[in-house]
């Protein structure tokens, strides 16, 4: 802009504060829509009377009425936005003949239309038939702080979702009875059971040729693994039968490879291959009593880094504790190291292996075992048990033959069909 001729006017502007003292000059704005007629507006302020209090002292309440509604509108409650909190507004009111602006304190109100002008009923009947916390919620309602407010709306959402939630569970689940009929639910509950146990197997060909193929070795020890063995191995290649009996009495291995030990191959060749998968069949149960891994080396110095990896990788799962992650065996990576050791046991002991001592050796019940050896598609027998290791009971052995038998319910299951 270009100045005229003679003096430039000039505008200034002064900081007033409060309009009144203590009271800032208010700012509305309608949450249903603009006014169309200012002029018939009627606006009242109320202040806490608590003057003392550093908040308190500040709370305000306005309401303002027309011809067909009432608004109320304050500055503390939740519904007040945050920008009264972390900011300060100001209105500025210009003199035109002076050029002077005068800038004041203001704080914004979001006015909301008030329904009812009957805020309290008169008959307290209702009132004293109310539960205690109902009592307590309405109290919240109209003199609780912001949090409790807050904490209060989320419980009755909360309760909400859960009638919701409840009623349409429920409904489905009464529809999918009718359609589908008790009988059938129980089978595809079993056939779920099996196939959740079969997320946790090793990799299963189940157009194998022979045995050998349906749980490849490869898949449960790789070639860097089976080389790593060697070292840690080679105190089961060249030991004695005086030291087998000084370990099984202190029993420093699980039964199955003290057994084991005792029927080493004279070959050099396939005694070194079955000391490494002793060895690690060995390693694998004592990794599963552990629960959480707190070490870098759970397994002690001697194991190989490579076989400290392979455990922590492929047998834990991990969890947020105590501000970190770590490592813990949970009751599936527990199932998943029972099938690599029982895959491993019929490579051991040509495809068929004593499963009793096994789950001895693993601490699982029975029926988990079973579930195990099912979904890997073993045939299971019974037999006496091996001289001097509860030959009184009978054993149960696991087969892996050709061709696979079909994939069957746990026994669990078909014990709790019956009882239906």
């Amino acid at each position: 802009m270009e100045a005229s001729a003679g003096a430039a006017p000039t505008a200034t502007w002064r900081y007033r504060g409060d309009p009144e003292a203590g009271q800032p000059a208010a700012m509305v704005q309608f949450s249903n829509g603009r006014l169309r007629r200012f002029d018939s507006m009627r606006f009242t302020v109320y202040r806490h009377k608590d003057t003392a209090h550093p908040r308190r002292k500040h709370w305000r309440i306005l309401v303002s009425e027309t011809d067909r509604l009432s608004y109320v509108g304050n500055n503390f409650s939740s519904g007040v936005t945050n920008g009264n909190s972390l900011c300060r507004y100001f209105v500025g009111v210009l003199d035109k003949d002076s050029g002077q602006l005068s800038v004041y304190n203001t704080e914004i109100f979001n006015m909301q239309p008030l329904l009812s002008d009957n805020v309290i009923p008169d008959d307290t009947k209702d009132y004293q038939t109310k539960s205690y916390r109902e009592k307590m919620d309405l109290c919240i309602e109209a003199f609780g702080t912001s949090k409790q407010k807050r904490a209060l709306s989320s419980r009755r959402m909360n309760t909400v979702g859960n009638d919701i939630l409840n009623t349409a569970v429920t409904k489905a689940a009464s529809n999918v009875i009718d359609a589908k009929g008790v009988t059938a639910l129980i089978q595809d509950v079993a056939q779920d059971d099996v196939q959740n146990v079969s997320i946790f197997l090793p990799p299963c060909n189940e157009d194998a040729d022979k045995p050998a193929d349906v749980y490849k070795f490869e898949d449960i020890l790789s070639p860097a693994e089976y080389e790593a063995l060697q070292v840690p191995a080679a105190v089961f290649v060249n030991i004695t039968p005086e030291e087998i009996s000084k370990k099984t009495e202190d029993k420093s291995h699980c039964s199955f490879v003290l057994e084991e030990l005792k029927f080493l191959p004279t070959d050099e060749k396939s005694r070194d291959h079955k000391a490494r998968c002793l060895w690690f069949l060995d390693t694998l149960i004592k990794f599963s009593y552990l629960k959480m891994i707190k070490k870098k080396h759970p397994m002690g110095p001697e194991c190989p880094h490579i076989i400290s990896k392979k455990l922590m990788k492929n047998f834990t799962s991990l969890t947020y504790n105590n501000g970190s992650v770590q490592n813990f065996i949970s009751a599936s990576m527990k199932a998943k190291i029972a099938a690599y050791v029982i895959a491993l046991a019929l490579h051991i002991n040509n495809f068929q292996t004593d499963l009793t001592i096994l789950q001895n050796d693993l601490k699982l019940q029975e029926s988990r075992m079973m579930d195990i050896a099912r979904a890997m598609r073993l045939k299971v027998s019974k037999a006496k048990g091996l001289p001097g290791l509860e030959n009184d009971e009978n054993h149960k052995l696991g087969t892996l033959s050709l061709p696979l038998p079909v994939q069957k319910a746990s026994g669990g299951q078909r014990k709790r069909k019956k009882m239906n």
